[in-house]
């Protein structure tokens, strides 16, 4: 009789600790803020496009569902040409790309701008909707330490 109202006793604290909680959870996602980065590190518009078209479907499916969610593309190295108003095959598109899709912040890496502008023998332009990151793999390292989630195409 003590040994069943123990394992009654038991039962229950476990129920209560954690049967309640599993029993609300559902398949519902929950209400926390989507991040993810997208790294960019090649001199390749077609690369670049597909950057650009991820980032809109990610965005029109998280509206969809009225998902809160932030989108960073973080462009250095090579990558940074496509940001760079002289030299972007895509400069167009990524111009007016954060006026048409919501919650997406372009990044440059400044050490890449400073190491291209030595080169180049005078300042390089980046496009006016991008904003310059003191290091791009360190943006990236932040990022990641604020759990967003990072994709390479």
């Amino acid at each position: 009789m003590q040994a069943t109202r123990l394992l009654a006793a038991v039962l229950a604290t476990c129920y209560a600790l954690v049967g309640i909680p599993a029993l609300a959870h559902d398949d519902a996602p929950d209400h926390e803020t989507h991040r993810i980065v997208i790294q960019v590190s090649d001199d390749s518009p077609g690369t670049f496009t597909k950057v650009l078209n991820n980032a809109s479907n990610m965005s029109n499916f998280f509206l969809s569902r009225g998902e809160e969610y932030e989108i960073e593309i973080v462009a250095y190295n090579a990558g940074l040409h496509m940001l760079r108003t002289d030299t972007s095959p895509v400069l167009e598109r990524v111009e007016s790309f954060t006026d048409s899709v919501p919650n997406v912040t372009i990044s440059a890496c400044g050490n890449t701008i400073k190491g291209m502008s030595k080169q180049a023998g005078n300042d390089i332009e980046i496009v006016a909707n991008a904003r310059v990151v003191p290091g791009g793999i360190v943006r990236l390292m932040e990022l990641s330490d604020q759990g967003y989630f990072m994709i390479r195409p």
